[in-house]
């Protein structure tokens, strides 16, 4: 991949000058607010960190499926001036931000065994799983929602996949959400030794477990992948590690976010989720709706490889672009009325943007999709008369987005 050019070099040609650079203070503030007013106006916009935001639907689509972009490498850390340790290597050894063979490479070992035939099969253990919390704290007749359920959920889900402890996962739950604040371009250089730190121990945590799957292999997912990877040869000892810590990171953070806003959004729209409660048919509709609404991943970046015209201005080969997709979950002309939370929408694309584009869509799709079904399910059937006593925030406007507290109450 060519070489970036560095965020003090930022160029654009064509139709706009004084091309506007959005600061991250104005993003975080109301960034629903400002892809609305900006998006309008301009296909894309430079931003305070480094590279520029692109904005419209199309254009998304367009640069996601690979016209004229490639994946990152690492680009995003140097960015931050982050050159070496855990973090530089969880970029540089992942599939995540990897391309062509190197890509399907570390992808390959996966791509069978996230089929949606085969995450399909695990909707009775997932659904068994939310009941068994629910039922945890369900005679209390209130629960703060985000640490009691939504984060358990998916971190149960991708431990048992794993074969990973229950015991383990307050701590390796921790470490993700630690790392995954580095993928926003919101990140202070002050925050980085923190981050190198848990990405180092998650890292660590990793490489233990994989050093006792190898000494005493078992009948599961970890197991069966460490004897093909071993046997086929194609992957290093460290890319083996790193494509477990992102599985890692990718099966937890994203999906606690979007579970706990998905249950929000319902219940600051009493009807739709009375609607859900009578009417189970409608919780596909209502994920992918809350998804849309507030997407849990806020965008994927990418690197232009050649020059790129887009409405009317052109974008240069070698920029480092943030595709967003929470701007494009709002762009009007991808969607009827795109501010409005509607569980019964009829334009939503087959493919939601916040799953990524082209070969780096994400390959847990299937995986979040039964989980984010199957907890909302299993909320509906068993607490219809849920109350929000307090609503979340959530935060960010890139990457991987954040929630606080979220506390509902019902009578048991």
């Amino acid at each position: 991949m060519a070489e970036v050019i560095g965020a003090n070099d930022r160029v654009a040609l064509g139709a706009f000058d004084g091309l506007p650079v959005l600061s991250v203070a104005d993003l975080d503030a109301d960034p629903h607010g400002m892809f609305r007013r900006y998006r309008a106006a301009y296909p894309f916009v430079g931003h305070q960190a480094g590279g520029y935001l692109i904005l419209r639907h199309a254009d998304i689509e367009r640069l996601g499926n690979g016209s004229g972009t490639a994946a990152s490498e690492t680009a995003h850390p140097e960015m931050f001036g982050v050159t070496e340790g855990a973090l530089f290597d969880l970029f540089e050894q992942g599939m995540l931000t990897a391309n062509g063979a190197v890509h399907r490479r570390r992808r390959s070992p996966f791509s069978r065994s996230f089929a949606a035939r085969t995450m399909a099969d695990l909707r009775p253990q997932i659904r068994r799983s939310a009941e068994e919390l629910i039922e945890s704290w369900y005679a209390d007749g209130r629960v703060e929602f985000v640490d009691q359920f939504a984060a358990q959920l998916p971190a149960r889900v991708i431990g048992n996949l794993l074969g990973l402890p229950r015991a383990d996962i307050p701590s390796f739950t921790s470490l993700v959400y630690s790392v995954t604040r580095f993928f926003s371009s919101s990140i202070v250089p002050d925050e980085i030794p923190e981050l190198e730190a848990a990405c180092r121990d998650l890292r660590n945590y990793v490489e233990k477990t994989l050093d006792d799957r190898r000494s005493s292999p078992r009948d599961d997912f970890l197991s069966d992948f460490l004897a093909k990877a071993d046997a086929a040869g194609e992957l290093s000892p460290l890319e083996i590690v790193f494509q477990i810590v992102q599985l890692i990171i990718g099966g937890t953070d994203t999906t606690r976010v979007a579970i706990v806003m998905q249950l929000a959004l319902l219940l600051q729209h009493r009807e739709q989720w009375d609607a859900v409660c009578r009417d189970p048919s409608l919780v596909p509709g209502a994920v992918a709706e809350a998804m849309r609404f507030e997407p849990s991943v806020a965008s994927f970046v990418r690197v232009t490889t050649e020059d790129i015209e887009l409405g009317g201005a052109v974008l240069p080969a070698r920029q480092f672009v943030i595709l967003s997709t929470m701007s494009a979950a709002r762009d009007g002309d991808a969607y009827d009325r795109p501010d409005v939370f509607d569980i019964r929408r009829t334009d939503q694309p087959r493919l939601l943007p916040a799953f990524g584009a082209g070969a780096h869509r994400c390959i847990g799709e299937a995986l979040a999709r039964v989980e984010l079904e199957e907890s909302l399910a299993a909320l509906a059937a068993r607490l219809p008369q849920l109350r929000l006593d307090e609503a979340p925030v959530i935060r960010g406007h890139s990457g991987i987005r954040r929630v606080d507290s979220m506390r509902i109450s019902w009578q048991p």
